[in-house]
């Protein structure tokens, strides 16, 4: 991990409290933040310091461990009890404690529990990020579209494309000289795109207003639309009100 997990110890007994400490220094990726005796120092600790993971007893004075958590700022840290009493073991894992450590407990057994607290926080940080970068790119696609193929991702800037094609299950989105096929309905393309920006011209077709050049009858009576790049594209007559109202 990046940096030490930060980890408090609450528990009556000083010799205990020491006793995890010194195991719990023996781990440079942890590093303990606070210890607290009871049950009022315990909240205090949790509401000023914020570990993400606390080696927490069940029995000791002001309240237990759980009146504890009930009372705690959340969100909650990763909780670990380290307790002589086996019989509060259900209700630790009813408030989804991670880990249930009895009292006496050799070195193995703390760092196995320690090993899954930092695995658990590994999980969460991953899903962090995840979740941070899936925030990202719709946020980029709120104002881009996101096209990839192969293997390979392309941001194109909406002002970018010069009109857009449907294409089945996919559109083609002409920028220039290039055609990028993307796979998203029309529908749900145009519901994202800025409408100051686009009009829809055809069930097949929406054009960027920046490239549209004219727009003129056809021999039939119809109209079509002709882009600066020189593209005619026809309007279809449920489009062609909105296509006026744009000069």
């Amino acid at each position: 991990m990046a940096e030490p997990v930060r980890a408090a110890v609450v528990d009556d007994e000083p010799l205990a409290r020491e006793g995890i400490r010194l195991l719990l220094g023996r781990d440079p990726e942890v590093t303990v933040v606070g210890e607290a005796g009871n049950a009022s120092e315990a909240l205090a600790l949790l509401r000023t310091v914020r570990p993400q993971l606390v080696f927490l007893d069940v029995q000791m004075p002001g309240g237990d461990g759980f009146e504890v958590l009930s009372r705690a700022q959340r969100p909650l840290p990763l909780v670990v009890f380290v307790t002589a009493f086996d019989s509060h073991a259900l209700q630790a894992f009813d408030v989804h404690a991670l880990d249930y450590v009895l009292k006496p407990f050799d070195d193995e057994r703390f760092t196995q529990a320690v090993e899954r607290a930092k695995q658990e926080l590994r999980r969460e940080a991953a899903a962090e990020i995840g979740e941070r970068m899936l925030q990202g790119v719709q946020a980029l696609e709120r104002t881009r579209v996101v096209v990839r193929d192969r293997g390979r991702v392309t941001f194109l800037d909406e002002d970018e494309i010069d009109w857009i094609e449907a294409a089945d299950y996919y559109v083609e989105l002409h920028v220039g000289a290039r055609t990028y096929l993307h796979r998203e309905s029309m529908a749900a393309l145009e519901a994202r795109l800025d409408t100051r920006r686009f009009v829809r011209i055809h069930r097949k077709a929406i054009v960027n207003i920046r490239c549209l050049r004219e727009v003129r009858r056809d021999a039939g009576g119809g109209l079509v639309a002709v882009l600066s790049s020189g593209v005619s594209l026809p309007v279809a007559r449920s489009h062609q009100a909105q296509v006026r109202r744009l000069s």
